[in-house]
């Protein structure tokens, strides 16, 4: 009817399709037989990993047994073998031999070492350095560090030997000192303590003894404690353990660097009747009453006090006794400034210092052509730069006036 009805239209009628239809029933059937095949595939899986698991039970127990009755069969190295091994290869472990370890552990009492040994060992903590420290990790050890140890001695309890790193570092202490000394150089030492005799200094970590003879200031053994000293060394005797240094030639070198006339920064340190103490970069010189100004200073209290920085000019140093002289008063512009207007004196500190060292060498080139005055004979003269040079006619016949040249007390 549908096609009659297209057709009445004008329309066509599709085509009829010959796909073939499926029958329900059988629909039906093939959705049953699904399930039953998945089923039998995972029964097959199933039982094929219950037999692996059961093979290998079998296999653990077999293995338990023979552990368990016979574990050294079918093993060539025996316990015998292992111990026989250890006894081979394992190091010297003697008092005073150095071995090879690597920390692996620290705690506050110290580190335990692996020296690849029968047994661990130990560095205590007062072993682990030359100096005095609260942990290990002070010294740098730290797990990880691998480093030469020497054995000081054995752990009774348990077999353990016991390391040290101070001993190397003492024996290289000591060597160093030497190695100074040889050299003659001047070094740095704190003051850690003192006796009736004389302070004792740390050295290199090692303690050193400065008698008072051999210590350039006035300052007590009190007053010392805790500082720096630059010291030379006078004795070094490791195997008497003797080690003496100087305070007194260490100055005495640093004193030879001053320059007579230079101007240098120094602290007033004390006051005494007669002058006062300056130090001058850790050398102790004195500011006589006499050299602070051209003007009378009756009480030097007025002038300066412990504490104050001020400039000095170096007069003249004795390096034996390891005495510096200084003086403010060649600084002056003009007389009494120095008890006036300090300040003026130190702002124009270089320039005095200066025109004074002109002074200075002036006077000795004339002191020195006039000798030569004496000694014609010589065939020598000084020109008029003072460099001395062949016998010419600059040299007046009834030699040189020295009237000109100022009194002592005025340079």
């Amino acid at each position: 009817m549908a096609c009659l009805t297209q057709q009445f239209v004008g329309l066509k009628c599709p085509p009829i399709s010959t796909t073939r239809l499926v029958n329900p029933s059988n629909y039906h059937h093939q959705s049953k037989q699904k399930p039953k095949i998945v089923v039998q595939a995972a029964a097959v899986v199933a039982n094929a990993q219950t037999r692996e698991r059961l093979k290998l039970k079998e296999m653990f127990e077999d293995a338990y047994e023979r552990c368990r009755t016979t574990p050294m069969e079918g093993v060539a190295f025996t316990v015998d073998d292992f111990h026989s091994a250890l006894e081979k290869y394992d190091f010297d472990s003697e008092v005073g031999t150095k071995v090879k370890g690597t920390v692996f552990s620290v705690d506050a009492n110290g580190a335990l070492v692996d020296i690849t040994a029968k047994s661990s060992a130990y560095l205590p903590l007062r072993e682990a350095s030359l100096h005095t420290i609260r942990h290990v990790e002070e010294a740098g050890i730290f797990p990880g560090l691998r480093e030469e140890f020497v054995v000081v001695g054995e752990n009774e309890a348990d077999d353990s030997l016991v390391l040290s790193l101070r001993s190397i570092q003492y024996d290289l202490a000591w060597e160093r000192c030497r190695q100074l000394q040889a050299e003659d150089v001047v070094i740095k030492g704190k003051v850690v303590g003192a006796n009736k005799g004389g302070v004792v200094a740390l050295v290199e970590g090692l303690r050193g003894f400065v008698p008072f003879s051999q210590i350039s200031t006035k300052s007590t053994a009190e007053e010392l404690l805790e500082k720096e000293l630059p010291l030379k060394f006078v004795e070094v005797d490791e195997e008497q353990s003797r080690l003496v240094l100087s305070n007194r030639k260490a100055m005495a070198d640093s004193q030879a660097q001053l320059g007579i006339g230079s101007v240098v920064l120094g602290t007033v340190q004390s006051l005494k009747p007669y002058g006062a103490f300056i130090d001058i970069g850790g050398i102790n010189g004195l500011l006589h009453v006499s050299q602070i100004s051209h003007d009378r200073v009756s009480d030097i209290a007025t002038v300066l006090q412990p504490g104050d920085t001020l400039k000095v000019m170096i007069l003249s140093h004795d390096r034996e006794r390891g005495r510096v002289s200084l003086s403010t008063k060649k600084l002056e512009p003009t007389p009494g400034d120095m008890i006036r207007n300090p300040k003026l004196v130190f702002e124009k500190a270089e320039e005095m210092a200066q025109t004074f060292r002109q002074r200075i060498a002036q006077a000795e080139a004339m002191a020195r052509a006039d000798m030569l005055r004496f000694q014609p004979e010589s065939g020598l003269t000084l020109n008029s730069d003072g460099i001395l040079g062949p016998l010419t006619s600059e040299l007046p016949e009834d030699g040189l006036d020295l009237s000109e040249i100022p009194p002592a007390d005025d340079l």
